[in-house]
């Protein structure tokens, strides 16, 4: 099973930079998109299903071009649940799960810190996210959790870890988090395969951040542990420019 996750930033507008074409040749079975900014039917989902994604769930904000997740697939899942339950949560569409046999992939767009406001936010999204995955993987125990955490984990994950250490994104709560997260269960597919630095999936619009790869690595594909002997290979795909960020690829048997 081939499956991607990528913040595109806008749909529509990555659309218009080549995504579905370059979707039709990375060929996932399943693809996790975050901040779509965008509702259903402002999505052209015929293109969409006309290379090879007939199976479309979107889960938009209440506030509109805001936020918002989606998960495309090859093939119909058994189950799809929108959201969490969380009411404090759900309302900017972060969360998505498709079940599929022996295997359950998720699509997280985890709040990011910009402000005091927001960080506060964040933080009381992570405590319920994480309290929610605890219990979720008594009943769905092979997960795979994709999506942009907004969190580096390590200074290998950041271009200048010493410059960040107090933006949000590298603080040392969040990054503990990470951790925590990551040993109730969680394998990071990418650093399992490559322990190597300079790797990154988000850059800033200023100053050439893309081209001198001042980056952070902030999107993740998290494997259950379960499953964790079955993966084959976890890559991060920065050829794909239609967004800040760009695709992280797990495989697995």
């Amino acid at each position: 099973m081939r499956i991607i996750s990528y913040n595109v930033n806008g749909i529509r507008s990555a659309i218009s930079k080549g995504f579905l074409e370059w979707l039709q040749q990375a060929n996932p079975d399943v693809i996790c998109l975050q901040e779509i900014k965008a509702n259903e039917d402002q999505i052209p989902t015929n293109d969409i299903t006309a290379v090879g994604y007939p199976y479309q769930y979107y889960f938009s904000a209440n506030k509109k071009g805001y936020s918002g997740v989606a998960i495309l697939s090859k093939t119909e899942p058994k189950k799809i649940l929108y959201g969490t339950g969380i009411e404090s949560m759900d309302f900017e569409g972060r969360n998505l799960r498709a079940d599929f046999d022996g295997i359950s992939v998720m699509s997280l767009y985890l709040p990011s810190g910009t402000n005091l406001d927001r960080l506060g936010h964040k933080f009381n999204f992570m405590n319920e996210f994480q309290s929610y995955v605890n219990k979720l993987k008594i009943e769905v125990p092979n997960l795979v959790i994709c999506g942009d955490y907004n969190i580096c984990h390590e200074p290998i994950d950041i271009h200048d870890p010493i410059r960040n250490k107090t933006v949000s994104g590298f603080l040392p709560e969040e990054r503990a988090w990470l951790g925590g997260f990551l040993s109730s269960g969680f394998v990071d597919s990418f650093r399992h395969f490559n322990k190597d630095p300079h790797h990154y999936s988000w850059w800033s619009y200023r100053a050439g951040a893309r081209a001198t790869n001042k980056g952070w690595r902030i999107d993740y594909n998290l494997v259950s542990e379960s499953l964790k002997h079955r993966m084959t290979r976890a890559v991060i795909l920065p050829e794909a420019k239609h967004s800040d960020h760009c695709p992280v690829l797990v495989e697995i048997e």
